[in-house]
């Protein structure tokens, strides 16, 4: 079973889980930014829980110099969950997902300028191939400027900037454990969105039924507090790269969950595009140069 603990293993269980996440959004009737902050809460909530039960503790003397980033990154999380959230309300699942993740693409292109990583022919042809599919299932060619595809593109493109952000902080934070840090950047997020939702929609939490507050429950606990501390414990231990890759699984994921569960077209060009992003991922992962890269991570 120790597979079960390799970051590899956790940052896929991760990104599928990532995948899942519409659906859920799409039934809780709050407006974005107060769903961003019900998510930090209930997810920081069950991690300080964690804490409670396995007796562990922030040294936060030991990480002051880090302080500054985590907040940063924390901020960034939140913005992104919303910008994602309304890009949803505009366009397809499949469209906004996709939209955001050009977010693995901006990691990639960045990880060798910020970390001295290297790239193999074989990781730059996966890298082009997965972004054609990506381009083939985003459909760009049929957006008009003034649709509602297009602003949820909009929306989506920059939820993938700052989720970029956020990967790309959380790889100069040294020595703060990944569920440690994970909690902490929850409790920026809350201290940003708290202000943000008070001077925007307010708190409108009655206007939820039993079933949106299930999704609300699922969407904070396990979308966000279980899978977040997943995936940023995994990312540490991953070369950028890789984990950009690999991360193509849960715009993949979203599309079959678009297409058979909510019910929205996919063509022929889209299910093309997303064929190349899942055999250029799994072509990746077959690489033999992927264990020197491995040995050198940062």
């Amino acid at each position: 079973m120790k597979f079960l603990k390799s970051p590899r293993f956790m940052l896929i269980v991760s990104v599928v889980i990532f995948g899942t996440l519409a659906p859920f959004v799409r039934n809780i009737a709050v407006s974005s930014g107060e769903l961003a902050l019900y998510r930090a809460i209930l997810a920081a909530l069950l991690i300080a829980a964690y804490f409670l039960v396995t007796g562990q503790r922030i040294n936060f003397r030991a990480i002051k110099k880090e302080v500054p980033l985590l907040l940063l990154s924390g901020i960034a999380m939140g913005f992104n969950w919303i910008l994602l959230f309304e890009a949803y309300k505009y366009t397809s699942v499949s469209v906004a997902t996709l939209s955001y993740y050009f977010a693995p693409v901006l990691v990639t292109i960045l990880c060798p300028l910020l970390f001295k990583e290297k790239l193999t022919k074989k990781q730059i042809l996966c890298f082009i191939m997965s972004t054609i599919g990506l381009a083939l299932v985003i459909d760009i060619t049929n957006l008009g400027s003034g649709s509602a595809d297009f602003i949820g593109v909009l929306f989506g493109l920059g939820a993938a900037v700052l989720y970029a952000t956020v990967i790309l902080i959380n790889k100069f934070i040294k020595n703060v454990a990944g569920i440690q840090r994970t909690f902490l950047q929850f409790c920026a997020a809350i201290l940003v969105l708290i202000p943000y939702v008070l001077s925007t929609s307010g708190i409108t939490l009655h206007v939820l039924n039993a079933g949106g507050w299930a999704c609300l429950l699922i969407v904070g606990i396990l979308h966000t507090g279980i899978t977040y501390c997943l995936y940023f414990t995994a990312l540490k231990e991953l070369p950028g790269q890789e984990a950009a890759i690999l991360s193509y699984m849960d715009p993949l994921v979203a599309i079959i969950i678009s297409v058979t569960i909510l019910g929205e077209s996919m063509s022929i060009w889209q299910l093309i595009g997303g064929l190349l992003i899942l055999g250029f991922t799994i072509w990746n992962e077959m690489a033999p140069q992927q264990k020197k890269i491995e040995s050198s991570k940062p």
